[in-house]
């Protein structure tokens, strides 16, 4: 069987991005921050980060010595934003091979559960919400993510066409493990958004294969990050709830984007990949 080792298995190699061009949604903080500085650390060829504020861009982009994390201010619910940020990236570099499509928004929070509430405090909670706030959830974690992967859809199949790296074009989503979550801690709207994510992440992987563009979906757990803090702060999540025994870190997200990213990666599509130590094994979900 000897005949049939193709690859070198040096870890230098197989998890090497470089030469990867890569465009990172929600880039300036928290886990677009991580993946955007893991691809740059390692090799990445231009790593392009994209969100509302500037100042969190330049801020990530200086974190490193690399030079090659590029900021671009845009706002994703909005297609002539992503449109001018999709024609800067096909003028400076013509081509992409990795869309990451990271920026969400935590929607309408509330510590009234159902199962530890009354009906008429149940009721009351949601009720005191606004439908524009509700709606806004799904504007941005769903339909925005959707027009992201439309107007960089292009450049990816320019990547094929480039084949600057070994593996095929991907576009990879960040969810949450809240899509799994039966007993959601009060961000409803939040874990059915990203319900939506992952599904739409299989849907592209089906659509796209004719075109040798994957799509897979990160699922975090708990991260410092502002997505999360409302949770912890509540007191309704703490280390204990882990199996691990933490929260999640840099190195978590740093791994797993290097893995699905390089050639080690590369026979992946259509796959939901949860990084929460164990968490949601320990809860009602369904996978």
């Amino acid at each position: 069987m000897g005949g049939l080792d193709t690859v070198d298995p040096e870890p230098g190699t197989l998890f090497s991005v470089t030469g990867l061009v890569a465009v990172v949604t929600g880039g300036g903080t928290g886990i677009g921050r991580w993946m955007a500085r893991a691809l740059a650390l390692h090799g990445a060829e231009k790593v392009y980060i994209l969100g509302r504020r500037l100042e969190s861009l330049e801020e990530c982009a200086s974190s490193v010595d690399t030079g090659n994390i590029i900021p671009i201010q845009c706002n994703i619910t909005t297609k002539d934003d992503l449109e001018r940020a999709a024609a800067q990236v096909a003028d400076q570099a013509g081509f992409i091979n990795l869309l990451c499509c990271n920026a969400g928004v935590p929607g309408p929070r509330s510590a009234v559960r159902p199962a530890t509430s009354t009906i008429d405090e149940f009721v009351a909670a949601q009720w005191a919400v606004s439908a524009e706030d509700y709606a806004g959830t799904f504007l941005v974690n769903d339909t925005a993510t959707w027009f992201t992967c439309i107007a960089f859809l292009r450049l990816l199949d320019a990547g094929n066409k480039k084949g600057s790296v070994s593996q095929s074009s991907q576009i990879i989503a960040t969810a949450s493990v809240a899509a799994f979550n039966r007993a959601t801690p009060g961000n409803f709207a939040y874990a059915q958004s990203k319900v939506a994510v992952v599904h739409m992440m299989k849907q592209l992987a089906t659509g796209l294969a004719p075109h040798k563009i994957r799509a897979n979906v990160i699922c975090p757990g708990v991260f410092p990050t502002d997505l999360s803090t409302w949770s912890v702060s509540a007191g309704m999540l703490t280390s204990g709830n882990f199996p691990a025994g933490r929260f999640g870190e840099e190195r978590d997200i740093a791994g797993v984007i290097l893995f699905l990213a390089s050639a080690a990666g590369a026979h992946v599509n259509g796959n939901v990949m949860v990084v929460d130590g164990g968490s949601i094994g320990t809860l009602p979900s369904t996978y």
